[in-house]
């Protein structure tokens, strides 16, 4: 080459750079290293600059020579860094102290809700009573009861019919103790000589198996439009047993309406395509939410829907 001064300040640049990079010992120091070479003002970017002034047929040969060393300059500052940045991981880790005796974190796996648990337990207690779970759409119009499903199922399959029908349905309701959407469970057995003695005896042992053997029902002559007799059905209050005219639970009337029901109106049958004459049945219904809250005591529905975990945990 006939310019040695040129080739002179980029080998000495990038012998000296490399040397520089080698006795770094840390990162900041390296950083100062690669912009003293390779920056804006750094001195293999100074010999570029002179570039121009060479001949043009010895300007390629000189900026090859130039990439060279800034690929090497390149490649060993990277290499060094990894080197640094290993080496203060091991000195951090060293001063570090892990107490290997220590007790591990607690994770909280979550439970499950307490309108799913109700929901369980109301399936798994009527279940041993021979009932079977069966669930349907909630539908385009949102249901105001899981009734079409009971429908559904008579209309899918004969007799004998024992059915619980689980699911959320909607109502233009909001209180402590109403929702606009709520879960409800409603059941159904048709089979032949179905009376309301079986109806009672089925109520009667659901009640004590989720409130306690204690606990008595009593049914109260009500309408509703799918069942003839009809009948609203209470649990006497496992709080004061009446007792207590300042009860929170009953308010002093010794009684908790739980549920409605009563026997399948015929007509229902001759619509299902059942023949009323050879069979009949009862049907009832409750708010899964009305029983959770009597479960455990819970003043407000609205809880239920809140995601507050405080509230949650205690399930």
């Amino acid at each position: 080459m006939n310019n040695p001064s040129i080739q002179n300040q980029i080998l000495e640049s990038g012998q000296a750079g490399l040397a520089q990079i080698a006795g770094a010992q840390a990162l900041d120091q390296l950083e100062q290293i690669r912009v003293s070479v390779l920056g804006k003002k750094g001195s293999l970017s100074e010999a570029l600059k002179q570039l121009g002034q060479v001949d043009a047929s010895e300007r390629p040969k000189l900026g090859a020579l130039a990439n060279e060393w800034k690929t090497k300059i390149e490649s060993a500052i990277e290499a060094k860094r990894e080197t640094l940045q290993a080496s203060h991981l091991e000195t951090e880790l060293g001063k570090t102290r892990i107490d290997v005796t220590l007790p591990s974190r607690k994770i909280h796996l979550g439970s499950l809700h307490p309108i799913s648990k109700t929901i369980r337990k109301v399936s798994e207690t009527l279940g041993r009573l021979g009932f079977d779970v069966t669930i349907g759409p909630e539908g385009v119009v949102l249901r105001s009861q899981t009734s079409p499903v009971q429908m559904r199922t008579m209309r899918e399959q004969k007799w004998p019919v024992r059915i619980l029908c689980p699911g959320a349905v909607y109502r233009c309701d909001s209180d402590a103790t109403h929702s606009p959407m709520f879960h409800q469970i409603e059941g159904l057995w048709i089979d032949k000589n179905v009376a309301m003695s079986d109806l009672k005896g089925v109520l009667d042992f659901f009640a004590k198996e989720l409130f306690g053997s204690h606990v008595k029902i009593r049914l109260r002559p009500s309408y509703f439009p799918f069942v003839e007799p009809g009948a609203e059905v209470d649990v006497s209050c496992a709080l004061c047993a009446g007792k207590n005219p300042k009860c929170t639970m009953c308010k002093g009337s010794g009684w908790l309406e739980i549920l409605g029901a009563g026997m399948v109106h015929p007509r229902l049958f001759e619509l299902a395509g059942y023949d009323p004459k050879e069979i009949s049945g009862f049907a009832f219904g409750m708010g899964v939410e009305r029983i959770a809250m009597l479960l455990h005591d819970i003043p407000d529905l609205r809880l239920m829907f809140q995601g507050d975990q405080r509230f949650l945990k205690q399930f």
